[in-house]
């Protein structure tokens, strides 16, 4: 029993323990009725602004899902090299390395439906993807 509760409580702690420099970190963007699309951070609640704290070191990889495509911009921030922002398909991805600390933002700039998915209707005006990195 005791064996059981030590396991637990390491396990336990590590599923709340922060990133570490040189780990990894996700951001899913969708497509949704209202607003068209919405972005998630490591698997959370799919929202226009989004804010994630990462340590120095950390890779973040962005997926696109929606159905258009989107070009990752960095709005403001200390320097960033982006590979491939260019997310021109479904299931394309950028990652970002974030080597220095501060305070980034980055925004997409969304591109026209894919031609397979011009039926998509949304309701309201299309979301702006906002996102803030804390690195420490």
């Amino acid at each position: 029993m005791k064996s059981i509760l030590a396991t637990l409580s390491i396990a336990a702690l590590v599923a709340v323990a922060p990133a570490q420099a040189g780990s990894g970190a996700s951001v899913i963007i969708r497509h949704q009725v209202r607003g068209c699309h919405s972005w998630s951070v490591n698997g959370g609640p799919f929202k226009a602004s989004q804010t994630m704290r990462v340590e120095r070191g950390t890779t973040v990889t962005f997926t696109n899902n929606d159905v258009m495509p989107h070009t990752l911009v960095k709005t403001s921030g200390p320097a960033l090299k982006i590979q491939h922002a260019k997310m021109g398909h479904m299931s394309a991805t950028a990652r970002l390395v974030f080597s220095h600390p501060g305070v980034y933002k980055l925004t997409t700039k969304a591109g026209e439906d894919y031609p397979t998915m011009r039926t998509m209707k949304t309701i309201g005006e299309d979301n702006v993807l906002r996102l803030i990195v804390r690195v420490s």
